[in-house]
């Protein structure tokens, strides 16, 4: 009896990991499928499209004006000089483009629950997030990604950085990780919304205001501000410690040397709790009855 239910167990969990295998694939699928409808539905008015983009370009833009403007009147921001900001706005802003990109739909669904809109998501085949993170996929948000490769391009090229074969590992990897962990917020945030409805602002003071907030040097901020950053919504992996690995810089708090390799740790250990939340949020919905 003991051998059959050791046997018993043995096929139980790679069933269970060949059922998650299966629905995560299914879920990237379904969101492939929805994004291609949305995309079709955007190139049928290209003109447009292009306006919009441009638009978006535009008004992200802005916020690396308003930087300019200050360094008109100053030569260094916190120690920092208007190159290694460059780096790190343009570093900050490409991840978060990149994450808005694929999930900025997700603060939707606190409309969703007060409306009672989540219910025809519900009936579908298809995983509610891979619904939820898909639709109304905008392409004109490459316009901000656009805009923060641009001024990292800028920050890089006018910066004299001793490159060795880490650092240039660095870049892609920060940008890759930080979009990561802006992902893991944007669910995480659409996880709260579950349970607050009418929470989209605060979800926002994660993801857009923490793309404001790392477009700066550590220095110019609280240290108690710093540590949340960095060990309770750990945004500061997204730009400011690669970065300044990068820069050859002093990190924050005297965190040692080698924090700087943890983003794709973080950004792992960020997803999984998202996860969590986000299942747990799903399982305590209640439709509103109609």
């Amino acid at each position: 009896m003991a051998e059959v239910t050791e046997v018993s167990r043995a096929v139980e969990v790679p069933d269970a990991v060949f059922a998650e295998r299966s629905r995560l694939v299914e879920g990237v699928r379904a969101y492939g499928l929805i994004v291609a409808m949305w995309l079709r539905s955007t190139m049928a008015y290209r003109a447009s499209f292009a306006m919009t983009a441009f638009g978006n370009f535009a008004a992200t833009g802005f916020d690396f004006v308003a930087i300019l403007l200050m360094f008109a009147h100053v030569d260094e921001l916190g120690g920092y000089t208007l190159p290694e900001i460059a780096l790190l706005y343009g570093a900050s802003g490409t991840a978060f483009g990149l994450a808005d990109l694929v999930l900025g739909s997700m603060d939707r669904l606190g409309r969703r629950v007060r409306d009672g809109t989540l219910d025809t998501l519900l009936v579908r085949p298809v995983p509610v997030l891979a619904q939820v993170a898909a639709d109304r996929f905008a392409l004109r948000r490459l316009g901000r990604i656009t805009q923060g490769l641009l001024v990292l391009g800028y920050g890089l090229a006018v910066l004299d950085i001793a490159w060795t074969p880490l650092k240039v590992v660095m870049i892609p990897l920060m940008l890759l990780s930080g979009a990561a962990v802006f992902g893991a917020v944007f669910v995480g945030g659409a996880a709260f919304q579950f349970f607050a409805q009418d929470a989209a602002e605060v979800q926002n003071s994660f993801t857009y205001g923490g793309n404001t907030l790392l477009q700066y040097p550590p220095t110019v901020f609280a240290k108690d501000l710093v540590r949340g950053v960095t060990f309770v919504v750990p945004l500061a992996f997204v730009n400011w410690l690669p970065a300044l690995y990068v820069l050859g810089r002093e990190y924050p708090l005297g965190l040692p040397e080698w924090v700087a390799f943890l983003p794709p740790v973080v950004a792992g250990v960020c997803w999984v709790l998202a996860g969590a939340a986000w299942r747990a949020g799903l399982r305590s919905y209640r439709s509103t009855g109609n």
